[in-house]
């Protein structure tokens, strides 16, 4: 990599960010050349995101500066951070629902204060960005039918469509298949190769060693290192962040599958925006087997899960678990006919927030498994979500906190912890360590080759194809809701994968 100039275009000295009971920055410096693409590394709960709100004017620091190519400025507000040159895409989107995606895009633009907005002008921008960062989005679409993959999207052409000198970026490739990761990677290189700066906030530790120049590691509101990439490792950030080795390598034990537990046969969805979302899916996954779904978010991966789950009418179709018929079932019958999940949208959908953890344990089962003549049993409850708190260390004071108090890796371990105790039949586990850190990441993957051990049939649906390859028996690709690859996890790459998940017809050797 070049050398870069030595004057930073974005500088922060001793940041201090107080929440009640928490320091979330502890005196943080940070540095960022231009020309530089600087990743931002730590754990869930660490400080990353608070010390980037502060750089965005979203808070405002309690103790130190932030310099603006040399000067001190004060950044009161979003507004002010943008008209400085500050972009920034958020982790949790902030998108408003019923507006389309070109709408949310101009949203606070001076266009958007016109009386009469030219809205062409703007879906030819935005079409131009999508082609460009190959970022596929449908620019007159209303935001709440998109996939959480495809807002995201609209979320990094929004800040792009601004046109940011520093340009932040939470976790951007998480939805993209490699080639489109690459591509943009490759644009950001070029930002940076124009002056531009990029901060990048990821967990894929080889993305950030092979595209960033630079890596800040925070762990408990502090900095525990500022070096270039060329002077570390995967391994050594891991550590870095976690404060011990963290295990990389998944033990998948040898196991011989057993009798089906889902018999999915000729399945057809209709999607939220009225189209069809599954065309004729047909697969089986056994007692004991993980079987991977890959593609880019938006090809009918919720569909899927929602179906087989009774979230989802299926227009025609069977879904079989253990050999019973659950087509179109109530959720409450298929949870007792042995199903487990684990939903991609862990605050929307996997839990309630202002619920304390311990109603969030019990949810689906309170009524069988809790109650007695419709009264809960709170003893019984308090008993097994200690226990679960405890068995799947999810890190709380109390079982008695709202669930919105848990980071994003404690909620999920609640969430798993919940579906894995009724030992089930079949789990599905949609984007499962999305947005966590390594060493959440590492529990999560421990305890789903736990429940494969343990006879339970699993359906991995991620878009980390470094996941799917490492967990899974068998991989199968969707694309435009339809079942385009079947293969081994032994005969899988990321490439051919990736070419997949693309919609590109790939021959496999002895096919």
């Amino acid at each position: 990599m070049e050398t870069l100039r030595a004057s930073p275009l974005v500088e922060m000295r001793g940041i201090v960010k107080r929440f009640p009971g928490v320091l979330a920055n502890d005196h943080i410096d940070l540095s960022v050349l231009p020309g530089q693409i600087h990743a931002l590394l730590g754990e869930n709960g660490a400080g990353k995101t608070t010390l980037m709100n502060v750089l965005y004017g979203l808070y405002q620091p309690e103790e130190g500066e932030i310099l603006y190519r040399g000067q001190k400025v004060r950044l009161a507000s979003p507004r002010d951070a943008i008209q400085l040159g500050i972009g920034m895409v958020h982790q949790h989107f902030m998108l408003v629902p019923p507006l389309t995606v070109a709408e949310n895009v101009i949203l606070g633009t001076p266009s958007a204060g016109k009386v009469l907005i030219d809205l062409d002008e703007a879906y030819a921008k935005i079409e131009s960005l999508a082609e460009r960062y190959s970022l596929p989005v449908e620019a007159k679409a209303p935001v709440w039918q998109l996939s959480v993959g495809e807002q995201q999207r609209v979320e990094i052409i929004k800040a792009l469509y601004r046109g940011a000198e520093v340009l932040i970026l939470d976790e951007p490739t998480s939805v993209l298949t490699p080639q489109e990761a690459e591509g943009l990677g490759k644009v950001l290189r070029r930002m940076a190769e124009e002056g531009k700066a990029v901060i990048f906030i990821s967990h894929k530790l080889r993305e950030v060693m092979s595209l960033c120049h630079q890596v800040t590691v925070l762990r408990d509101g502090k900095v525990v290192g500022t070096l270039p990439t060329t002077d570390t490792s995967e391994k050594k950030l891991a550590a870095l962040m976690v404060g011990r080795e963290v295990l990389f390598d998944v033990k998948k034990g040898e196991r011989a599958p057993g009798p089906p537990v889902l018999e999915v046969q000729d399945l057809e969805a209709i999607g939220d925006n009225g189209l069809m979302a599954l065309k004729g899916v047909a697969f089986e996954i056994r007692e004991g087997e993980c079987v991977g779904l890959a593609g880019v978010s938006g090809n009918g991966q919720r569909e899927l899960a929602e179906v087989i789950a009774g979230l989802r009418k299926a227009r025609s179709g069977e879904v079989r678990i253990s050999g019973q018929a659950t087509t179109n079932d109530s959720p409450a019958a298929i949870i007792q006919a042995g199903l487990a999940y684990v939903p991609e949208e862990r605050k929307r959908v996997g839990t309630i927030a202002e619920f304390s953890i311990a109603d969030n344990a019990i949810l689906e089962t309170h009524e069988w498994r809790f109650s007695h003549h419709g009264v809960l049993d709170r003893k019984a409850i308090n008993q097994y979500a200690d226990g679960l708190i405890r068995d799947y260390d999810v890190k709380t004071p109390n079982r008695g906190n709202l669930a919105r108090t848990l980071s994003g890796g404690n909620l999920q371990k609640l969430i798993l912890g919940r579906e894995l105790s009724r030992r089930p039949k079949l789990l599905i586990a949609a984007q499962p360590t999305r947005g966590l850190d390594v060493g959440a990441t590492e529990y999560i993957h421990q305890q789903l080759m736990a429940a494969r051990e343990q006879g339970t049939g699993i359906l991995l649906i991620s878009e980390d194809l470094d996941e799917v390859m490492s967990l899974s028996d068998r991989i199968l690709v969707l694309y435009e809701g339809q079942i385009v690859g079947r293969l081994s996890a032994a005969e899988a790459d990321a490439e051919t994968l990736g070419l997949m998940m693309g919609g590109a017809k790939v021959e496999l050797p002895g096919s």
